[in-house]
């Protein structure tokens, strides 16, 4: 299995499947991750540029905890995805998965509420259109805590796959360490605490002392 991770912004990686990331690590499976925009420019931070670069290098450390590849970075407009052409950002997605041709993609979900991890969905989803010859076999939507929750109910994330994660629940925590500047207190949904608690709760929901839940948007067997 290969697996291509594609986010709109570094520290999604992690809060949505930090866990599986090191699942397929540690199982020998190659993991890329593709960021989108870099998640801090657009907060009108006088040192945005700078503030860009720690959030670019948080992107690295976390990756080397995970066991995954360093990190691509498409520095696309933060939070502005939805002022580009779809097609732009389409092809630029296509473009990387032609060069390492994963067969399994990690996404957002549909129903966010941030519009760049909504965009970053349908951009995905076009790229991989389900032509022969394609190499992705299975797409998998994540929930990303203060972002799929936050949104209206009839957005609501139905999950229909969980990933245990009992054994890499602490790398998860341990790579969410590099995005410490990204963190808040409990009880903010994005907070260590929270996390676990998730992590805990969709483990809880199959039977499991921890897990990861998603989506599934395609799944080819065979």
């Amino acid at each position: 299995m290969s697996v291509l991770m594609v986010v709109a912004h570094p520290d999604d990686e992690v809060l949505g499947a930090g866990g599986t990331m090191a699942r397929h690590a540690r199982a020998g499976e190659p993991v890329d991750i593709l960021f989108l925009a870099d998640g801090v420019r657009a907060r009108g931070e006088a040192s945005d540029v700078a503030a860009g670069e720690r959030r670019m290098a948080a992107a690295r450390n976390a990756a080397h905890v995970l066991g995954a590849r360093p990190p691509r970075f498409l520095n696309l407009p933060d939070n502005r995805l939805d002022g580009m052409e779809l097609l732009d950002i389409v092809q630029a997605i296509e473009a990387v998965i032609a060069e390492i041709g994963p067969d399994t993609i990690y996404t957002h979900h549909h129903g966010d509420l941030n519009i760049d991890h909504v965009l970053c969905q349908r951009a995905v989803l076009t790229a991989c259109r389900p032509q022969p010859g394609s190499t992705v076999r299975r797409i998998f939507a994540m929930e990303i805590a203060s972002s799929t929750e936050w949104n209206a109910p009839d957005g609501g994330f139905a999950p229909t796959r969980f990933v245990d994660i009992v054994e890499t629940l602490e790398i998860k925590q341990q790579a969410l360490r590099a995005y410490a500047e990204e963190m808040r207190p409990f009880p903010h949904a994005r907070s260590y605490e929270a996390l676990e608690a998730l992590a805990r709760w969709r483990g809880a929901t199959v039977g499991r002392a921890a897990a990861e839940a998603f989506v599934v948007l395609r799944e080819i067997e065979g």
